[in-house]
């Protein structure tokens, strides 16, 4: 009765660090999308103040370019930065929250391991394929 309790207390542990672990994989990559979009909008900030204010800029709409003031390119710009940062800062939090549920779930395996050896042998014989 208690080896098949563990067994499944194993396996939605298992299932719960699976889970934890893609989700942490996907806050990452979304981090990584964001810094990108900042720094993008970063160095395009940059070179458009550096044009002089009566130059014709364009912004690209698809495959089509649309004749736009530099004004507006620039507080577009400058938005993009500043929702990539709070998206970044957000992102952050929760990339914190879920290395403190995976640190959770590895303690738990390991006192579930430690209470019952014989299904950490079990497990340590299992092939994996």
């Amino acid at each position: 009765m208690a080896d098949e309790a563990n067994r499944t207390a194993f396996l939605e542990l298992q299932g719960r660090m699976i889970e934890t672990t893609s989700k942490f994989k996907q806050v990452q990559n979304q981090i990584r999308t964001k810094e990108g979009e900042k720094k993008r909008a970063f160095l395009t900030l940059e070179e458009l103040r550096q044009v002089p204010d009566d130059t014709n800029t364009y912004k690209s709409i698809g495959r089509t370019f649309v004749l736009e003031p530099k004004s507006v390119l620039m507080s577009e710009q400058e938005q993009k930065l500043k929702d990539s940062e709070t998206a970044i800062s957000s992102l952050q939090t929760s990339k914190e929250y879920l290395e403190k549920q995976m640190s959770e779930v590895e303690n738990n395996l390991r006192e579930l391991l430690q209470q019952d050896p014989a299904l950490a042998r079990q497990i340590m014989s299992m092939s994996v394929m």
